[in-house]
């Protein structure tokens, strides 16, 4: 019968083979053996007969092979015993023989190591003297002069353990106060504040956001960075959690969302920025969702914008986006609606950017809803080329009836109808209140030159970049004349801290090659 209780019915009618071998009761059992092989039995066999002194006595020997079957005889490979009585086995309080590598016989005098490499201002690591040599004559691991050392002399030269940062230099207890004299490390080549002093807050996150186990999605990174290029334009995208709400412990309010929809020349590449309302718990939420709502429409959209751009279609794209803005941030009212708040507490600020992947096209498009900046750097000097939104009594448009052209009355005499007889039911407040003044839809539509760098940012960004003339000539310095940055130092300019500025930050720059 087998391991599995299986019966084998063969001809040989024989039960598993390496059962056999292993119960087999003809078997001889070895037992213990009959000489000690002990760890320092083997230890001093090894020694003696390196060290060519003799051979290990009979309490020394060494097994290399288990004994034969049958018992009785000296195992094969087994040191042969000298005529001579050899040396005693060494003990715990005996020192076995002197191995090759040992030296012959003890130091007489301070134990020295070969040099350590020495750190740069000319101390060995650990407060050693230079050589190897302990201070005070002491031989390093501690041994006196002249004295012989429990272990082998070691060759190699112990790493020193890099220092702890001073405990004191983090805030106890995860309490973290405003300081004054806290400047981040600059990077290459950059700066960590302009302006005339530092800023408030500590330039590094400190206090994480409050995290719901229930629904971790809902977590927002401090720092999202991203880049591309297609054509001959050159992307980066950074959104930076500000020094206000790192400070806090709150979510970055700004989101941003960079997607390239379609392939090869016809491709068309969608940078989507929004900034949730300020003060309200789901700032951040509402922010996501108009950025996947306006990237929904863009991207089902994405084949007739991108032939609009080509063709210059003007009008038809500042009409289209304009739909496609009033749609999604008209789902974001009703999704205030659902959650039973009022659509002031759940509502963003969008500001998009539309790059054709078409080496042969050099229009660029944005467009959006609320604050922010667009500029262009061009020809080393800063140009803000935000589309203005004009006086409504500025705006002639069609003749419209009472406005215009067209007079309230005919010259008979007989007024015409303003309302077509639609009576508006009185408020159940008096005076009615006012309704919440919707924010103007911006666009424009340029066309870049080689050289440019566009920089389309929230107003964490633009409001330092137009009130603070350091931080302007700044970036100019940096990206006038050295092209596209990489992502890091792209991510370190944006960071250039102004004191009374600790807004997030959302900004997508554009270089044309």
């Amino acid at each position: 019968m087998s391991q599995q209780g299986e019966t084998h019915d063969g001809a040989s009618g024989q039960e598993d083979d390496w059962w056999g071998q292993l119960y087999d009761d003809s078997a001889h059992d070895t037992g213990p053996a009959e000489m000690a092989d002990t760890l320092d039995d083997r230890f001093a066999s090894a020694v003696s007969a390196a060290a060519g002194g003799g051979d290990p006595g009979p309490s020394d020997t060494v097994v290399d092979a288990a004994p034969p079957p049958g018992g009785g005889g000296r195992a094969e490979g087994v040191l042969p015993q000298a005529p001579e009585p050899a040396p005693p086995r060494a003990t715990a309080r005996t020192r076995p023989a002197a191995a090759p590598w040992e030296p012959s016989a003890a130091p007489t005098g301070p134990v020295t190591f070969p040099d350590a490499p020495k750190p740069l201002g000319g101390e060995a690591p650990g407060g050693e003297a230079p050589g190897g040599e302990a201070p005070g004559g002491e031989a390093p691991g501690g041994e006196p002069p002249g004295g012989e050392p429990e272990s082998l002399p070691s060759r190699t030269t112990a790493v020193p353990a890099p220092r702890l940062p001073d405990a004191s230099a983090s805030p106890p207890g995860g309490v973290h106060e405003p300081r004054e004299d806290v400047v981040s490390a600059p990077a290459v080549d950059a700066v960590a504040y302009v302006g005339d002093g530092p800023p408030t807050y500590d330039a590094e996150p400190t206090v994480l956001p409050a995290a719901d186990p229930d629904d971790l999605g809902d977590l927002v990174a401090d720092t999202v960075l991203d880049g591309a290029r297609y054509g001959t334009s050159t992307l980066r995208a950074v959104s930076v959690r500000g020094d206000s709400a790192r400070y806090r412990g709150e979510p970055r309010r700004d989101s941003l969302l960079t997607a390239r929809f379609g392939t090869g020349d016809s491709a068309l590449v969608l940078v989507a920025m929004a900034t949730g309302a300020r003060a309200t718990p789901g700032a951040h939420r509402a922010a996501a969702e108009a950025c996947a709502w306006i990237g929904r429409a863009v991207g089902r959209s994405h084949q007739r914008l991108s032939e609009d751009i080509r063709a210059a279609r003007r009008g038809d794209l500042k009409s289209g986006l304009h739909r496609l803005t009033d749609r999604s941030l008209g789902k974001l009212r009703a999704h205030a609606a659902d959650l039973g708040i009022e659509p002031e507490e759940y509502a963003a600020s969008l500001r998009c950017l539309l790059l054709p992947a078409d080496p042969d096209c050099r229009t660029r498009v944005f467009f959006g809803v609320g604050s922010g900046g667009l500029f262009r750097l061009r020809d080393g000097a800063w140009q803000d080329i935000e589309p203005r939104v004009g006086d409504s009594t500025g705006d002639t448009g069609p003749p419209v009836v009472g406005f215009g052209s067209v007079p309230p009355q005919t010259p008979d005499g007989d007024r015409l109808t303003m309302d077509m007889g639609i009576i508006t039911p009185p408020s159940p407040y008096e005076p009615a209140p006012e309704p919440p003044p919707r924010e103007p839809f911006r666009f424009r539509a340029s066309v870049a030159r080689p050289g440019d760098a566009l920089l389309l940012c929230s107003g964490g960004l633009a409001e330092p970049l137009s009130g603070e003339p350091e931080l302007a000539a700044h970036l100019t310095q940096r990206w006038a004349k050295s092209g596209p940055p990489g992502l890091a130092t792209f991510l370190a300019d944006i960071q250039v801290r102004v004191k009374g500025y600790a807004d997030d930050r959302t900004a997508a720059a554009v270089w044309e090659a």
